[in-house]
């Protein structure tokens, strides 16, 4: 007995070069391929040599947090992936398939650093402070495994809202910033600059989707979704926010003039932002959320 009976791309519908998903798909066809082995880190290393103590312990401790969230993510996407294709959502499946590819690169851009400026291989887990391994090793894992066996919209909002808004929406977006004061302010490492560049381009298109995907589901679903986007959001910020905040708190004087304060702001900022772009979505129809322009979905 034949299990598939039809195809998308030669019905007479087509694949829908319109939605959301499908720009994005374009966009990272044309700005997601890049080769971490092109970048030129020679700089970084001499960089590195000039780097005291402190600073030096700083940003190894920002790279093993995006390194272990990176294959974190990698490790832990693919049932989200799953369950969207079994919805016979192709056009959303085509883009995650770029999900996989750009966050398994993005763990290969930070081994290279490591590698050839670095040059050694400290065990970074000590950086792994109770709050990361909090998120990283229990509530990211869980929700996205928990579409293995429940695919309601329910565990889809909570899986979204703990990947996209929380990891990427709130931790990476401050892992970005960090990395601009660290990097950019002092004029230092050129090739982790371009690493940077490159990562923060792909995840604003991964986040881009997950508000995409959690509008549409609070559109098709009402506030059944909705309520558990709101809950899920405020019992991971206290986690989240002790992430920034556990990242500076073994130094006497912050490397590179870094205010945790400042930071911390920074990343209830994203919080804010997060939570208020999809809260739009219950006064949106589905249609008008599939007419939303890519470019809309985040802000700036």
């Amino acid at each position: 007995m034949s299990i598939r009976t039809s195809y998308r791309s030669t019905g007479s519908e087509g694949l829908d070069y319109n939605c959301p998903p499908m720009r994005l798909w374009a966009k990272a066809k044309q700005l997601g391929v890049w080769n971490p082995a092109d970048i030129d880190f020679s700089q970084d290393a001499e960089d590195w040599k000039k780097l005291n103590a402190d600073e030096k312990d700083q940003l190894l401790r920002t790279t093993s947090l995006f390194m272990a969230g990176e294959e974190a993510v990698t490790v832990d996407l693919l049932p989200l992936i799953q369950t969207v294709a079994e919805e016979g959502r192709l056009e959303e499946e085509i883009y995650l398939t770029s999900f996989l590819w750009e966050e398994a690169k993005h763990v290969d851009a930070f081994h290279t650093f490591l590698t050839e400026v670095v040059q050694e291989r400290p065990d970074l887990m000590r950086y792994h402070s109770p709050a990361y391994r909090q998120i990283f090793e229990d509530e990211l894992p869980s929700s996205l495994s928990a579409l293995r066996t429940d695919r309601s919209p329910e565990a889809q909002a909570r899986a979204s809202t703990t990947y996209n808004l929380i990891v990427e929406g709130v931790l990476a977006e401050t892992g970005y910033h960090s990395y601009h004061k660290m990097l950019v302010e002092n004029g230092i490492m050129p090739g982790m600059r371009t690493v940077v560049g490159h990562l923060k381009r792909d995840e604003s298109r991964h986040l881009a989707y997950g508000v995409f995907l959690l509008s549409r589901l609070v559109a098709e679903h009402g506030d059944r979704v909705w309520n558990v986007i709101e809950s899920r959001m405020q019992e991971l910020l206290g986690p989240a926010v002790a992430v920034v905040d556990e990242s500076y708190q073994d130094y006497e004087v912050v490397p590179f003039g870094i205010v945790p304060q400042e930071m911390a702001a920074f990343a209830e900022a994203q919080f804010s932002h997060r939570i208020a772009r999809i809260q739009k979505a219950r006064e949106q129809s589905l249609a008008e959320v599939y007419g939303t322009a890519d470019y809309e979905l985040v802000p700036a």
